[in-house]
């Protein structure tokens, strides 16, 4: 069975319906492994293409900017033998941004890819201005120990070849991002407030339980304090009544 090539004038031209959409595991070790160690790919879906040779929006594949486009590439030395590479083209440069990440496989354990973040700026480093063009580049590296029997020009050929997702970040993109973040410290601030609300209430019902409670000792020793007089006053009563009946007995004799 011939192999399936989707390739028209260095562009990948897909029958109506079909989608390329690989993810990361599948780019590094069924195209770029395959294609850095001379084996068959899957199909001929992904062009060769150089990355200084064309600015971002002049890639063949089309003039859909929101298409992601696919390309293998060979890394450029920027100083000769260096291990810089040169990415720069007629209009500006790639700047490499954030950490790069691991893509491993348990079928895979003597290599993995590295995918590598970058942005395009238009003019001159360092003074370029940053655009919304953006590319993931997956690299294979040697992930084997000091044992491993992979040749000396197997090792040779993990840097040489690269595969490229190029595509233009959606601007609605940060901006849903800002409004999630905005979201997030609107509801926190919501909910600090109202604890703080709940704990205020809390202090308030306990100033009232307490000045309740000190209202009703105040009323209790009020209530005692009365019936303490009118004990003395009665007592006081039957005494001096006493001492009038005694007066006026002695007073009859």
């Amino acid at each position: 069975m011939d192999k399936l090539n989707f390739l028209q004038d260095g562009a990948l031209k897909l029958p109506p319906g079909f989608r390329f959409q690989p993810t990361d595991e599948e780019i590094v070790f069924q195209y770029l492994a395959r294609k850095t160690f001379s084996s068959p790919l899957p199909a001929s879906v992904v062009p060769e293409i150089s990355l200084c040779k064309y600015d971002p929006w002049d890639f063949p594949g089309g003039d859909d900017e929101e298409q992601d486009r696919y390309f293998f590439t060979k890394k450029e030395p920027k100083y000769g033998n260096g291990n810089r590479s040169n990415r720069t083209t007629g209009s500006g440069y790639w700047k490499a941004s954030g950490t790069d990440k691991r893509i491993t496989s348990s079928k895979a354990r003597d290599i993995m890819g590295m995918r590598k973040t970058l942005v395009f700026h238009r003019g001159k480093p360092p003074h370029g201005s940053r655009t919304d063009w953006i590319i993931h580049e997956y690299r294979l590296v040697n992930s084997a120990t000091s044992g491993s029997n992979l040749s000396t020009q197997a090792l040779q050929q993990v840097g040489n070849w690269v595969f490229c997702r190029l595509f233009l970040k959606k601007r609605g993109t940060d901006q849903n991002e800002e409004r999630a973040a905005a979201g997030k410290e609107k509801s926190v601030r919501k909910y600090e407030f109202m604890r703080s609300s709940t704990e205020m209430d809390d202090a308030d019902a306990d100033d009232d339980v307490e000045r309740s409670s000190s209202s009703s000792s105040s009323s209790n020793s009020s209530c005692g304090s009365s019936f303490v007089t009118n004990n003395e006053a009665t007592s006081s009563h039957q005494v001096h009544g006493f001492n009038d009946q005694q007066t006026n007995h002695w007073q009859w004799l």
